[in-house]
């Protein structure tokens, strides 16, 4: 009986294992569970908080089906909401540059999404920007998702060139 269990598992494993594998390597090469970066609202609220905890602004410029967006958003930038360092370096939102959706600016002053990108000439997706608590530009746009082997390495050194240049303006 034993003899017969050993080969009815071994035939059983000879018809699983080629389901198993493909399962296996599709959990592996599966993407990250998307985190929802947090929309841009109220900046004026944000620059608050960027001031009293001297943090600059990482503005993901997105639009709906652009596909580099979401693997920017998918593959560096959620990672980055997950970890809890993320909070001590940088504040993080998303201006989608194709909806109108209600933002109040650094001044306070209401808008939409669209018109708020549009004042600051995004005209290519995804964009990432780093801002001080006034709006201002702290380090160079990143356009685009260039050589995604180095993309995560141009936004550290992005935020830290922000960090950087808002610790040299505040005393």
């Amino acid at each position: 009986m034993a003899m017969a269990m050993g080969l009815c598992t071994r035939a059983a494993m000879r018809w699983l294992r080629p389901g198993l594998s493909l399962a296996v390597a599709a959990i592996l090469t599966w993407p990250p569970l998307a985190f929802a970066l947090p929309p841009a609202q109220d900046l004026a609220a944000d620059a608050r908080q960027m001031r009293e905890q001297k943090l600059p602004m990482l503005v993901l410029y997105s639009r709906d089906g652009c596909g580099w967006c979401e693997r920017a958003r998918v593959h560096y930038l959620d990672p980055m909401m997950a970890d809890p360092a993320t909070a001590t370096r940088v504040l993080i939102r998303q201006i989608d540059v194709d909806r109108r959706t209600a933002i109040a600016d650094f001044s306070g002053k209401a808008g939409n999404h669209k018109d708020f990108a549009r004042s600051r000439k995004i005209r290519l997706t995804p964009t990432i920007e780093l801002l001080g608590p006034d709006g201002e530009t702290l380090a160079e746009a990143i356009v685009g998702v260039r050589l995604p082997d180095f993309y995560g390495t141009y936004i550290d050194r992005a935020i830290d060139t922000a960090r950087d240049r808002l610790r040299e303006k505040t005393p």
